[in-house]
């Protein structure tokens, strides 16, 4: 009898485990089925978030394809000259800028020096008085252009015309500036040959003389002068003609020597002269050649001879214009050197092929403010490659002007140089517009 309720209480109790086992395994087939169900639905809720990714992404690209549209219409539209000129926008004319551009307004070249030093240099306080001024030649354009070295930092000062003697105006501004002087003390840095006499009409301030037997000579001396000041050897220069055809091809790269630490040697005609091989030479971890100027200026026998010395790269254009946008477009990735501007949000100046004494003393445009490359203007005209390079850096908005990127022109000389027409041209070349062609109404 004890057997037989012994038996029945295991069997109870194997019913009992097997009806417990079987809704534990039911209860966990169901909240697995919850949690896969929770899972579909994560991933039906990432699929719609992917697909919606998908859709911008999309939609991106396709925005990204319509800029490219805008922008190539935008360029197109810019390329162009302007029609139905209105004869009458300079009568009773009484300003000399416009909203997009600052004029220098004047032709004497002296005194275009100093209106170019009070509005880059305001000296109302120390941090904006200059350190060193260079006094150069006006006769000489070799020299004052290799000049434009000094300009950088850490000297920090304009570049004033002498023309046999200094001038009291000059005198005067040199008082206006009050010149810090740079890291050896010097205040005024004279070029060229000037007379004792007019040496000594600087006797209140710290001076230093560089000279030179001839271009290539006085070049070299200022890259010695300048790697005095800043310490070193730079390992890459710029080499142009100092003939007197290849004058507006040299003065080209006179804003980059400006803005940068590179210099300029010269070649001529007869090669590559003994000064300029002895500042190459200076360069004991080799160098990197700019060579600025097409074969007709610079032949191809001296580029390949200056190979010998190092890496040699040619900047070239067809003509002045073209050789001036070609620098200003130029860039090396590999050394850095170059504006490489190709793109919208930048200043640049503006100079007549008539008036280059002027574009020299506006370099230090490219120095300070907004740090401008120079462009030819054939004559004080607006040619078809200018033309062409204003509509690349057209600046322009998606939604908003106040957004920029904004450009700004610097003209040298007066309305006899570059007329108002030119400058009301360029002034609307340069504005900003919206990308979308619907001028500043959709904004």
């Amino acid at each position: 009898m004890d057997k037989l309720k012994k038996a029945k209480a295991t069997k109870l109790m194997l019913i009992v485990s097997f009806l417990l086992l079987s809704m534990l395994l039911a209860a966990c087939t169901q909240d697995s089925e919850d949690h896969a169900g929770h899972g579909n639905d994560q991933n039906i809720e990432h699929d719609e978030e992917m697909d919606h990714m998908d859709e911008e992404m999309d939609h991106d690209g396709h925005h990204d394809d319509s800029v490219e549209v805008d922008r190539s219409n935008l360029e197109q539209e810019a390329a162009k000259a302007p029609e139905n000129l209105n004869e009458l926008a300079t009568e009773e004319l009484k300003v000399v800028n416009t909203k997009n551009i600052t004029r220098i307004n004047e032709d004497d070249p002296i005194q275009f020096s100093i209106h170019v030093s009070q509005t880059v240099w305001p000296a109302t306080h120390v941090g904006n008085q200059p350190g060193t001024v260079i006094l150069a030649p006006l006769n000489q354009w070799q020299y004052s252009l290799t000049a434009l070295t000094l300009v950088h930092h850490p000297n920090d000062g304009p570049l004033l015309y002498w023309d046999g003697e200094i001038s009291d105006d000059v005198l005067n501004e040199l008082n206006r500036l009050q010149p810090k002087g740079n890291s050896e003390d010097i205040q005024v840095l004279v070029v060229g040959d000037l007379p004792e006499a007019e040496l000594n009409k600087l006797n209140a301030y710290n001076v230093e003389q560089v000279q030179g037997e001839n271009a290539a000579d006085f070049a070299r001396n200022i890259e010695e002068k300048f790697t005095e000041t800043i310490n070193e050897v730079h390992p890459n220069v710029i080499i142009g003609s100092s003939e007197e055809d290849a004058k507006e091809y040299t003065i080209s790269v006179g804003n980059w020597i400006a803005h940068m630490n590179e210099s300029l040697l010269y070649v001529d005609d007869d090669g590559i002269p003994q000064e300029t091989i002895d500042a190459l030479n200076a360069r004991e971890d080799g160098v990197t050649i700019y060579l600025v100027g097409p074969e007709d200026i610079i032949s191809e026998e001296i580029a390949q001879e200056l190979e010998t010395y190092g890496t040699v790269h040619r900047i070239e254009g067809d003509n002045p214009v073209a050789q001036s946008i070609e620098f200003a477009s130029f860039k090396d990735a590999e050394t850095d050197f170059g504006w490489g501007i190709t793109s919208p949000g930048h200043g640049f100046v503006f100079s007549s092929t008539n008036t280059p004494e002027l574009a020299i003393v506006a370099a230090p445009f490219a120095h300070l403010g907004k740090h401008a490359p120079m462009i030819w203007l054939d004559e004080g005209e607006l040619t078809g490659e200018i033309y062409q390079y204003l509509a690349t850096v057209k600046p322009a908005f998606s939604e908003d002007p106040t957004e920029g990127p904004y450009n700004h022109g610097f003209i040298t000389g007066t309305f006899t140089d570059i007329s108002f027409t030119t400058q009301g041209i360029l002034d609307e070349k340069l504005e900003i517009v919206s990308l979308g062609g619907d001028d500043h109404g959709g904004h």
